[in-house]
């Protein structure tokens, strides 16, 4: 599947730069060619020597060789490739390509390229789980990048978690798949993100904390395995992903006639943080205050999109999975809701404001089906997309 695809592999300064060696020629064994790049860093990790012997090829280190840059070398580096690899990623790699740095040959390389860019992140857990890493890594998703990993494991530090660079035949596997069909070709998957708003007057309204950011890592993994993806967003704090369809709405009614325009699909996804109630008539003008007068309220029912989804007797999809945001008995409330929901599967969680994970950057699920409830580890909101994503290749493939 590798025969005579071009490889620029982009080595840079961590511990687990010594497993680029065994990437080399797991690549080359299935028919690639490999072209290395060196950070200066990873050359206290690995030496040009043995990188150059194990490709068959040149190292590249040096934006300002003189002999390279006559020719625009970086240039044609960066185009002359079917893929890049980022193998390892350290945070530093990470946070140069999220800001569009470009102050050595590899962060230059990156920006100039117009070929695909594949990461495998490798770094210590701390790091991993820092905000500002999780920030690049939703930007790189969101500019197509392709993240493979981390791995939980050992570190070379002695802690333990997420960071450990997947391994070898892992990244091969998924440089493999890249070139090969991917299990959602053909597949439309519609997915709801974000939370409503719902209006009181023209500037008060009724909303949540909800960032949209599991929603739209989920379509972007989505993407990743070649999924059509239409992507019905309230207002939410994170940016929409690239390549998806996208549909932006305020309140839950706007939701509804979106998802029912977007029918029919394969599978749904109800992400969202759909608001239960909205004012009923809210006001058209704003409402002012009155000294020792309080204004009454009168709430209405929103639609309850997922069960009428869920309950199509023509046209419902294949598979159709609603989230439970839940703060007490979360697995009994949530396994309650997928039947009386009509659902497939039910995502749950804990929102509860200790748990930080309304608005964080991580999750942690328990998914609910027909079998029983599931529960995954507490791990950052990409990689539940991914895990999510690719249970649901499987379910329809």
């Amino acid at each position: 599947m590798l025969q005579d695809k071009r490889i620029l592999l982009i080595l840079t300064g961590g511990i687990a730069a010594y497993k680029g060696l065994d990437l080399i020629r797991r690549l080359r064994e299935r028919g690639a060619a490999v072209t290395p790049v060196l950070t200066r860093a990873a050359e206290q990790f690995v030496t040009p020597l043995a990188v150059s012997a194990l490709a068959g090829e040149k190292v590249y280190r040096d934006l300002f060789d003189l002999t390279d840059e006559a020719e625009m070398g970086h240039i044609q580096l960066s185009r002359s490739a079917d893929l890049i690899l980022v193998a390892p990623a350290t945070a530093d790699i990470m946070a140069k390509m999220a800001q569009g740095r470009a102050d050595d040959l590899a962060s230059t390389l990156l920006l100039a390229t117009d070929t695909p860019v594949m990461i495998a992140p490798a770094m210590n857990v701390r790091m991993w789980d820092h905000p500002a890493t999780q920030r690049n890594l939703a930007q790189l998703r969101r500019d197509g990048v392709t993240v493979i990993g981390p791995n939980d494991g050992d570190m070379a530090c002695g802690e333990f978690g997420p960071g450990r660079m997947s391994e070898p035949l892992e990244i091969v596997a998924a440089v493999e798949a890249h070139f090969g069909p991917r299990p959602m070709s053909g597949k439309h998957v519609l997915i709801t993100s974000g939370p409503t708003h719902e209006p009181i007057d023209p500037v008060r309204y009724i909303a949540n904390r909800s960032s949209g950011a599991q929603g739209a890592a989920i379509a972007t993994a989505l993407l990743d395995l070649g999924a059509d993806v239409t992507f019905v967003t309230g207002p939410a704090t994170v940016a929409a992903p690239q390549g998806a369809r996208i549909v932006a709405v305020e309140t839950a009614q706007e939701m509804q006639d979106a998802v029912t325009a977007a029918l029919p699909a394969d599978a749904a996804i109800f992400a969202a943080a759909v608001a239960d109630w909205r004012v009923d008539r809210a006001s058209d003008s704003k409402m002012k205050k009155q000294k020792g007068t309080l204004p009454t309220l009168r709430f209405a029912e929103n639609p309850d999109i997922l069960a009428h989804v869920a309950q199509m007797v023509d046209g419902r999809p294949g598979l159709v999975v609603g989230f439970a945001a839940e703060t007490d008995d979360v697995v009994a409330n949530a396994t309650a809701k997928r039947t009386r929901k009509g659902c497939d599967w039910i995502v749950a969680n804990d929102v509860s404001p200790e748990t930080g994970i309304m608005g964080g950057t991580e999750n942690a699920i328990t998914l609910i089906t027909q079998d029983g409830a599931e529960p995954w580890p507490r791990m950052a909101k990409g990689r539940v997309a991914q895990q999510l994503a690719q249970r649901i290749a499987d379910a329809l493939t």
